[in-house]
């Protein structure tokens, strides 16, 4: 998986993170927006979805039998791109794959006349939310308690781990696969 679109941490989570943090000077808001952003990808690889909608590519090998995409929740399939061993690649013709998107939002593909292609980028759109004000409250709220976990202790020596509480915030969220 690639992830094409970064995380983008707004103003409006900055300025969320600085009230639960009671702060209200803007000197730290680059920390505090980096502190968002790591406590986001702590929270999608918890619960084992992304959180705020971006653009990935999940490179598969080229398989006739459908395959599940490595992100969760699909949004949209936007396009299939053949990898040839050599030479360029090449967008695959809707007529040589399949797509769907399950009522969990798994994407699946499979690739029915590959052409040259040994491999394909499948592009998508996924995430549970379109922007930060959508993330569920809870998600939202662990996040801001990790935040807080990471602007307490950055540079401590003491610090024992991130607290119980948010892993019980995420837990009903998460997601897992079994092989």
């Amino acid at each position: 998986m690639h992830i094409i679109d970064p995380i983008i941490v707004t103003a409006d989570a900055v300025d969320e993170a600085k009230t639960y943090l009671r702060i209200e000077q803007d000197e730290e808001d680059a920390v505090i927006a980096a502190f968002l952003s790591t406590a986001i990808r702590h929270c999608e690889a918890f619960v084992g979805q992304m959180l705020i909608r971006r653009n990935v590519v999940d490179r598969l090998p080229v398989s006739a039998a459908w395959q599940r995409l490595s992100v969760t929740p699909v949004q949209s399939i936007t396009s299939v791109t053949g990898i040839p061993a050599e030479g360029v690649p090449f967008v695959l013709p809707v007529a040589a794959y399949g797509i769907d998107i399950d009522g969990n939002g798994d994407g699946w593909v499979r690739v029915t006349q590959p052409g040259a292609a040994g491999r394909v980028d499948v592009s998508v759109l996924a995430g549970v939310a379109a922007s930060w004000g959508g993330v569920p409250d809870p998600l939202r709220h662990g996040i801001l308690r990790m935040v807080a976990h990471l602007h307490a202790y950055r540079d401590s020596a003491s610090d024992t781990g991130p607290p119980a509480a948010i892993a019980a915030l995420w837990r009903p969220w998460r997601r897992m696969v079994l092989s």
